[in-house]
C-alpha cells in the first residue's frame, strides 16, 4: 500500500477520479433533489411537478436547499464509484487474461458490473440514507414543538427519553396506567415504569417524521444501526441492474465505435488494440448515454427505496415485528426485491430527472476524468 501511494501515477490516477466525482456530483445534485421529493411526495392520485417542488424549496430554504446533504452524498459517491470502477477493471481484467485481442465482450461486462453494484449498494447506503433525510427537510417545516416544550417546562430528563418531534401527554399516560392497572404486576409504581417508554408519554404511536431523524447519531438512536441499511434489498436491485446495462452498454458502444474506426485501414487490424485510442469526448458521450439508459431501467427500484429509506421505524416496532413474525406484504418478487404494494403507481416518478442526472453524471465524471488524468500525468 506504501508503495502504491508513492507512484505518481496512482495518486495522480486517484486524485483525476475522486475530483472528477465531486465535480459530477455538485453539477447534478439539485437533479437528485427534485427527483427525491418528488419521489417522496407522490401517491397515486397526486403526482407533483418540478416547478411545484422548486416552488416548496423556495420558499421554505431558498434554492440554497437544493444542496442539503450534498457532503454526505459526495462522501459515499466517492467511495462507492470508485469501487464499482475497481471491481469492473478487477473482474474484466480475469475475462481478458490469455486472449490476444485483449477485448471483454458485452454479456462479460454486463456480469462485471453487477457484481460491482452489489458492492456500490452497500457502500453507499449508510450516505444514501442520511442525504436523503437531509434532502427532506428543504420542502418540509421542521417541527419545534419538542424544543418549544423543554424550553418553556426545563424537564430536560423527561424530554430526552421521548420520541423526536413529540411532547408529553398526561392524559395519554393516565389512560395507559388505567388501562394496565387492571393486570397482577409486580411494579407498584406502574405510572414511573412507564416513562422509559416515549410512545406511551407521547400519547402516539406514530413514529416522528423524517425531518426530525436527519442526523446519524439521532438515526441510530432510534432506528438502530440496522437502519442505516434499510432498504438495502432495493438498493442491490438497483445498483446491480444500473451497474450490468451500464458498463454492458458501454462496452458495445466502444466496441462498435472501434470497429467504426477501423473501416478503411490497410491492412486491416488484427486486434483492437492496433486501431488505437478512441477520442475522449466519444468514450464520455458513451458514457453519458449508457447512464441514462441505465438509469431509466433502474428507476423503479430506485423510487422504492428513497420511499423505504423516509419512513422512521423505530427499534420497538422492528422489535414487535419480529416477535409477532410480520411478513413482507407483496408477491413474491416485490419481498424480494423490497417493493411494497402501496408503490406501485408512483414507481416511474421522477424517471425524466433521474435519466438526465445519470446521463449527465455520467459524461462529467468521464469526460473530467479523461482531462484530469491528461493535465496531471503532463506534468510528471
Amino acid at each position: 500500500m506504501d508503495e502504491l501511494l508513492r507512484n505518481p501515477v496512482f495518486v495522480s490516477h486517484a486524485v483525476a477520479a475522486a475530483a472528477s466525482v465531486s465535480l459530477g456530483t455538485t453539477l447534478t445534485y439539485p437533479f437528485d433533489t427534485i427527483k427525491t421529493l418528488i419521489q417522496v411526495g407522490a401517491t397515486s392520485s397526486k403526482q407533483l411537478t418540478t416547478t411545484q417542488v422548486l416552488g416548496r424549496v423556495q420558499s421554505l430554504s431558498s434554492y440554497s436547499g437544493l444542496y442539503r446533504g450534498f457532503t454526505w452524498l459526495t462522501l459515499g459517491r466517492v467511495t462507492s464509484i470508485g469501487a464499482r470502477f475497481g471491481i469492473y477493471e478487477i473482474l474484466t481484467s480475469y475475462y481478458k487474461d490469455g486472449r490476444i485481442d485483449n477485448n471483454v465482450y458485452v454479456t462479460e461486462a454486463l456480469l462485471a458490473g453487477m457484481a460491482a453494484g452489489i458492492v456500490e449498494s452497500f457502500l453507499n447506503s449508510p450516505f444514501e440514507m442520511i442525504k436523503l433525510r437531509k434532502q427532506v427537510t428543504a420542502a418540509i417545516p421542521i417541527s419545534s414543538s419538542s424544543s418549544n416544550s423543554a424550553t418553556k417546562h426545563m424537564v430536560t430528563p423527561l424530554i430526552s427519553r421521548l420520541l423526536p418531534g413529540f411532547v408529553p401527554d398526561k392524559v395519554a399516560l393516565d389512560r395507559t396506567v388505567s388501562l394496565l392497572s387492571v393486570l397482577s404486576s409486580k411494579n407498584h409504581n406502574m405510572a414511573n415504569a412507564l416513562r422509559n417508554y416515549p410512545w406511551t408519554i407521547t400519547g402516539s404511536g406514530k413514529p416522528p417524521s423524517a425531518t426530525d431523524i436527519k442526523r446519524p447519531i439521532d438515526i441510530i438512536k432510534l432506528e438502530g444501526l440496522r437502519a442505516m441499511w434499510r432498504g438495502l434489498r432495493g438498493g442491490i436491485a438497483r445498483d446491480s441492474l444500473f451497474g450490468g446495462i451500464f458498463f454492458g452498454s458501454w462496452q458495445f458502444l466502444h466496441l462498435a465505435m472501434l470497429d467504426w474506426k477501423a473501416v478503411g485501414m490497410d491492412p486491416p487490424p488484427e486486434a483492437n488494440d492496433e486501431i488505437g485510442p478512441l477520442s475522449p469526448f466519444a468514450v464520455s458521450l458513451a458514457a453519458g448515454f449508457s447512464g441514462s439508459l441505465a438509469g431509466a431501467v433502474s428507476h423503479g427500484f430506485d423510487t422504492s427505496r428513497t420511499r423505504s429509506q423516509c419512513i422512521v421505524l423505530p427499534r420497538y416496532l422492528a422489535m414487535e415485528r419480529a416477535f409477532l413474525k410480520w411478513k413482507r406484504p407483496g408477491n413474491w418478487f416485490e419481498r424480494l426485491t423490497g417493493f411494497h404494494p402501496a408503490d406501485r403507481k408512483v414507481l416511474s416518478r421522477g424517471v425524466s430527472l433521474r435519466t438526465a442526472r445519470c446521463g449527465l453524471a455520467s459524461f462529467i465524471i468521464v469526460g473530467s476524468y479523461f482531462l484530469s488524468v491528461e493535465h496531471l500525468l503532463s506534468k510528471l
